[in-house]
């Protein structure tokens, strides 16, 4: 049951008879911790229905997992039904240079077009491709700690984490890695229409970047096309001219989602992390002590404190989970960062301990839509983190971490170290 003192210092208001949920996701008493609140929902419920998201969600690891894997659910539904059949508005005009976008996008596609998209950027992301950056993700990080290094301090978030992830998904691409601070703006307001509270002015802001970002991929498709590099765009153009497998819009959008999703959840993952070992007092040294204890170490980081938070899916049928009628169309919302704090899954979930025993998180998502670039976000924590920990010995917090108000995206406003 959730305690008394629970119902008075955490911000949610929870009906046990409806099981509905009234939680105001831009509360930062939430945004701060939301594992206290999922925590303490725990004790009562395994499902409820979050007023504010529109969707019946679940926090137990088990059946998070499950739902990721399960084809009675899906990221699209306009592939078995119309928005007339479902009773939802047509797109505003306004808004369709943004949506136009989204709708060529693997992540928001089912079979057989999110199979064939993702068969063709795949090929990018194999083991054995992304282990060859091994020496290049070394080499950024080490340039960037000497360049911040002298100065004692540093905001992690800007001068580190931010750097590594779009450098090298830009260098993957093709794209001019001076290109780097407008690739950032036109990806943060993009990602923003993503989030649980929304308003015309976020969704003025992600259309015009939608503009500007597909515009100047077209013109880089461009001149890739008379200029071929050793680079995915240019992988993804012969694709293209090769016949009906891949479109110039899928094109285009597949090197937005790459972009966008190749360096915000590995910017809040290293800063998660960090922030998380720091505050644990474990000796850096250890934790990165071979591949083994480096392994564990990410792993463990990625279980928890994870930058995605919310993974929404439809029903495409009439379906019961978790005791829930879910009618065609309904939305189900899958709460990873709850369900990586699961204690059926894991002892004293909430404790950061990369001595435990490793067991699957959904931190990468699962099933067909499993994160394609889990590969390149792996490597680049176990590489950048035992550098950035050797460097910088006494690395320390120098003023308290504090969360954006961003919820599902879940990370740092900034990260304040110091050392020497």
């Amino acid at each position: 049951m959730i305690s008394d003192d629970d119902r008075r210092s955490l911000p949610f208001r929870y009906d046990p008879a409806t099981r509905h949920l009234r939680l105001d996701a831009s509360d930062p008493a939430f945004y701060q911790d939301p594992y206290a609140t999922f925590r303490a929902l725990r004790r009562e419920t395994s499902v409820f229905f979050w007023e504010e998201s529109a969707a019946w969600c679940l926090i137990g690891a088990d059946a998070v997992s499950a739902l990721l894997r399960d084809r009675r659910f899906g990221r699209e539904i306009l592939h078995v039904a119309t928005r007339e059949e479902l009773g939802w508005p047509e797109i505003p005009d306004r808004l369709k240079p943004f949506y136009d976008i989204d709708a060529h996008s693997m992540l928001e596609r089912e079979p057989p077009v999110h199979t064939r998209l993702r068969a063709l950027v795949n090929r990018a992301f194999v083991s054995r491709a992304i282990e060859r950056l091994r020496p290049r993700v070394a080499a950024l990080a080490n340039a960037l700690i000497d360049g911040f290094a002298p100065s004692g301090a540093v905001d992690l978030l800007e001068a580190f984490a931010t750097p590594i992830p779009v450098v090298v998904i830009a260098e993957m691409l093709g794209v001019p890695t001076e290109m780097a601070p407008q690739l950032l703006d036109w990806s943060h307001r993009m990602v923003a229409m993503y989030q649980v509270r929304r308003t015309p002015e976020i969704e003025d802001a992600a259309v015009a970047a939608a503009r500007d970002f597909a515009g100047f991929i077209r013109d880089y498709v461009a001149e890739r096309r008379s200029r071929p590099g050793d680079d995915l765009i240019s992988v993804l153009i012969a694709a293209e001219e090769e016949g009906a497998k891949l479109s110039e819009d899928e094109l285009v959008t597949s090197c937005i989602l790459l972009l966008n999703a190749g360096h915000e959840a590995t910017v809040h993952t290293i800063g998660n992390g960090v922030k998380a070992i720091l505050e644990s007092g474990r000796d850096p040294a250890a934790l990165f002590a071979g591949p083994d204890a480096t392994e564990a170490t990410c792993e463990e980081i990625l279980r928890f404190d994870p930058p995605l938070h919310l993974f929404k899916r439809y029903a495409l049928e009439d379906v019961e989970v978790e005791g829930i009628r879910l009618t065609r169309g309904d939305q189900i919302g899958l709460l990873l960062g709850a369900a990586n704090r699961d204690p059926a899954r894991w002892e004293a979930p909430d404790v950061f301990d990369p001595s435990r025993a490793l067991r699957p998180h959904v931190s990468f998502g699962g099933g067909i839509h499993f994160c394609i670039g889990a590969p390149l976000a792996r490597l680049e924590l176990a590489v950048a983190l035992p550098i950035l920990f050797e460097c910088l010995p006494g690395l320390r917090l120098a003023s308290p971490a504090r969360y954006r108000d961003a919820y599902h995206f879940h990370g740092l406003e900034r990260l304040d170290l110091a050392w020497g």
